[in-house]
């Protein structure tokens, strides 16, 4: 259940780098291994990084302050080609929609180099310092994205 909600989830973060960067590959063949899908140059393919958090304070206010907290500390990370982070929807309560979170950190990264940096790099470890004492439960989903394929609005 919850592993189609985060290939949808993939498929639209990627769909939104491509808007943001204007990139426009969508009949281009999906990168061999060894490229980046963004602009086949040597790296490997882009790391997708999603986060979902509980916290023990699941309060609006603490779930942006953990949101700040990703912007503040995550954000601009070198080799981060697409950065959100946002609470739990509360519209979306279909059968397969899985709620057991409150805080959703997404990265994309241009290689796993990048991801690789980034899990020890000072500011990403000052983040989990500060606030996981107010964590419950820490779900991390990484995955090679061999391709995407979007629409500009």
């Amino acid at each position: 259940m919850f592993r189609t909600s985060t290939a949808v989830a993939l498929v639209a973060l990627c769909a939104a780098f491509q808007f943001s960067t204007g990139h426009d590959n969508s009949s281009a063949p999906a990168p061999q291994a060894g490229q980046c899908a963004d602009d086949k140059k040597p790296g490997g393919p882009l790391v997708g990084h999603m986060v979902y958090f509980k916290l023990k304070d699941g309060t609006p206010e603490s779930r942006q302050k953990l949101v700040a907290a990703c912007e503040k500390y995550l954000a601009d990370h070198e080799g981060v080609v697409f950065f959100s982070a946002g609470v739990l929807g509360e519209d979306f309560k279909r059968d397969v929609n899985d709620r057991d979170w409150d805080v959703a950190l997404h990265l994309v990264f241009a290689d796993k180099a990048a991801h690789d940096t980034y899990a020890v790099h000072k500011e990403h470890l000052k983040f989990i310092d500060e606030n996981k004492a107010n964590w419950a439960k820490v779900r991390v989903f990484d995955s090679e994205l061999k391709g995407y394929k979007g629409t500009k609005k």
